[in-house]
Parts: C-alpha cells; sequence; structure tokens
C-alpha cells in the first residue's frame, strides 16, 4: 500500500483536522547467517528488507491514544494516565510496552495521538513483525516529542518493551536489525557487546527470496530452553580447561577440536559443534561478501542449514524440503532455514532469471511433499527505521 492510499485510510478513519500527520516507517529483518548464537557470544549477520511496517501518527487535542491497523480488526482508544496498567493481549502491546518504557526513562508522551499502523511482514512468519511495530513507535513517538532517535538506543529500549511488558524474551538481534539497517548492506553483530559493523551485501542479478512454509511453530520455547541448557552443559566442561572463557562461540575450531572429548554427551558435543562452526561461518560470509564472492557465501548458507538440520536440530521436515527443493534450481547460490526453528521461513539467495521458475517449482513441489502451500517473498536489503518524507 502506497503512502498516500495509506494517508486516505488514516483520513476516513480519523477524519481532518488542522495537525499535521507524519509518516514513519520500520523494516522486518531476515538473519542471513549465523543461528542461535545471539545467546551463545557470536556473531549474527542479519539485514533490514525492503518491507515493513508503515505508521501514520497525528496529535490530537485530549490525553487519548488511538490505536487502529489496517491488518488487524482490533482497536483501542486509551488515556494516557492509565497507560500500561493491564495488557490487552492483542497486537498494541507492543506499542504499549515501548511507551511504558518511554515513560520510564523520563521521556513520557505529552499529549494524545492517533495511530494506524500498516504492516507488510506476514505476522509469525519470523521477520520480525513485532520489532518492526515496537521500533517504528519508539523512533516516531521520540521524534514527535523531540526526544533522542539514536537507532541503537531505540533498539534496547524496543528489546526492553518486548521483554518486560509483553512478556516475550527475545534477544536483541531483530529489535537491532530493524533499527540500524541500511542499504545493500548486512549488519555484523555481537548481540552481547552491541559492537557492530555494517558489511557490503550487494547482490547486482541475485535476489533474495524468502520462502514462508506456513508452518505453525509450536515447539520453539521448549526446545530453545532445552539447546540453552546444553550449551550452558558444554560451556562448563570447556571452562575446565579454559577458565576464561564466558562464552561458547569464544571457542575456536582448533580449541574446539582439542577438548571436545571431554564432553561425553554426544547431542551436547553437537550442539557446541554447531555453535563453534557457525561463529566460524559468520566470519568467513563476511570477508567473501567484502569480495563480493556471492557463491562461496552460497556454500557457507547451504553448510549453516545442515549444521542447524544435524548437528543443533532446531530443523523440521517441512524446512528441510523446502530447502531441498530451492537448491535443485539451478539458479539457487543457497538456501537455509532462518530464524529459531521448527518451522518459519528459509532464505535463498537466487538468481533474478530462475526467481519465477524458483517460486513455482519449489512451491509445487513443497505443497506435493508437505500438503501445505508455501509463500514467497522476493525483497531487497533495506534501510531501518526513517521518517517518511513526501508521497513514498
Amino acid at each position: 500500500m502506497s503512502t498516500q492510499e495509506l494517508k486516505r485510510k488514516f483520513i476516513e478513519k480519523y477524519g481532518e483536522s488542522g495537525e499535521e500527520a507524519r509518516v514513519f516507517y520500520a523494516p522486518g529483518r531476515v538473519n542471513l547467517i549465523g543461528e542461535h548464537l545471539d545467546y551463545n557470544g557470536g556473531y549474527v549477520l542479519p539485514a533490514a528488507l525492503e518491507f515493513g511496517t508503515t505508521l501514520i501518527v497525528r496529535p490530537r487535542s485530549d490525553n487519548k491514544v488511538v490505536f487502529a491497523s489496517t491488518n488487524l480488526p482490533y482497536e483501542a482508544s486509551i488515556d494516557y494516565s492509565g497507560l500500561g496498567s493491564a495488557k490487552s493481549g492483542e497486537w498494541i502491546d507492543y506499542p504499549i510496552g515501548v511507551m511504558v518504557e518511554l515513560k520510564k526513562k523520563d521521556l513520557p508522551v505529552s499529549r494524545g495521538y492517533e495511530l494506524l499502523y500498516h504492516g507488510d511482514i506476514p505476522n509469525g512468519s519470523g521477520l520480525s513483525s513485532s520489532a518492526s511495530l515496537e521500533v517504528v513507535t519508539a523512533f516516531a513517538f521520540l521524534t514527535l516529542e523531540g526526544g533522542d532517535t539514536d537507532t541503537v538506543e531505540i533498539s534496547l529500549l524496543s528489546q526492553r518493551a518486548e521483554n518486560q511488558y509483553v512478556g516475550v524474551n527475545s534477544g536483541i538481534m531483530d529489535q537491532f536489525a530493524v533499527a540500524n539497517g541500511k542499504r545493500d548492506h548486512a549488519i555484523l553483530l555481537m548481540c552481547d557487546t552491541l559492537e557492530y559493523e555494517l558489511v557490503p551485501f550487494v547482490t547486482g542479478s541475485y535476489k533474495l527470496v524468502i520462502g514462508n512454509t506456513n508452518k505453525k511453530r509450536g515447539l520453539v520455547d521448549s526446545k530453545y530452553n532445552e539447546r540453552r541448557q546444553q550449551c550452558d552443559e558444554a560451556l562448563a566442561i570447556f571452562k575446565k580447561q579454559l577458565p576464561s572463557l564466558s562464552y561458547l562461540a569464544e571457542l575456536t575450531v582448533e580449541q574446539f577440536e582439542a577438548y571436545q572429548a571431554n564432553i561425553e554427551d554426544g547431542i551436547v558435543r553437537s550442539r557446541a559443534r554447531h555453535v563453534v562452526e557457525e561463529n566460524r561461518r559468520v566470519l568467513d560470509s563476511v570477508q567473501v561478501l567484502r569480495i563480493n564472492d556471492l557463491k562461496q557465501f552460497g556454500q557457507y548458507m547451504n553448510d549453516s542449514h545442515l549444521s542447524l538440520r544435524d548437528l543443533y536440530e532446531v530443523s523440521c521436515e517441512e524446512l528441510d524440503i523446502m530447502v531441498e527443493e530451492a537448491q535443485r534450481i539451478p539458479g539457487t547460490l543457497g538456501s537455509r532455514m532462518t530464524g529459531a526453528g521448527f518451522g518459519g521461513c528459509t532464505v535463498s539467495l537466487v538468481h533474478e532469471d530462475d526467481v519465477e521458475r524458483f517460486i513455482r517449482e519449489v512451491g509445487e513441489a513443497y505443497t506435493t511433499r508437505t500438503g501445505l502451500v508455501g509463500e514467497f517473498y522476493v525483497c531487497g536489503i533495506g534501510n531501518g527505521v526513517e521518517e517518511l518524507k513526501g508521497d513514498n
């Protein structure tokens, strides 16, 4: 939906006013490589996508904050004095959580506002619709209220909103990529310290194709906690030889090989191997992207999926089938699951001449083999959160 169309819907919803309606945007994100490393002290390589969440916001003359969305029917009007007194269990909990965090930082919203959100990110796809919603809200209110719009701080504030108000124990990667993305760049991020650098990701005649398995992810929380526990167990064993070790991903591949025999449990050893080798793949990926070697980067994507499937065991039949079918297409350089796993999305790097064939053949084979209908989104790498000027 264009900004002009969205503005028309805003006026239909809220009517005319002497106040200016301003438009803000935050993207979705995809993690290109580096899965399950954030809580193990490793590097991740996410990028902002070219679709996301648009917010139109206009001041009111009272203290009411009015929420509406083009995507979901639930709407609410809340007096600012009662903000955050009770969660609704609806989508508005994400922006309200942001407003609660702003209030905690002595940056309260000083007046009422009318808000209309429009999202292009499929809910539940693992492409960070919630982080996009949080970040665009924080950036908009800080801009309108004259606050500091430092995007690193915005990502931290948005993460706190999700952790503390919504009650989802997410890491920082999603909000960070949404807030700090840059067109034609990925972000090499150390989640623990928030050290980051922008890495050129110029795909030329290749496109990113996100494949949504539409498999409901029912095991994520329990299996996530189990994987964290296994990684903690491996770390404790390695620390006996390397007392200064703080995180599993700090191990070099050589150190892992030297001390892995101390881990008697083969499953725990496999989890640790994935973390160590995946972290190495991220750093190697950055080096090949700097020289624009997309073919080698694609191979690292393939290797990452195998590791997530066989060593970390967070893939599932549906993800494996979609990746397998993607890799059959001649123009596919690489394909892997992305996100927490057990459903969600794949990401593939596909030559533009083969994209139509990719979507058709992978889609047909996926449905034949799983009975599910996949969805595919062709996208480039876009900017992080920003205010949109003019009629974009």
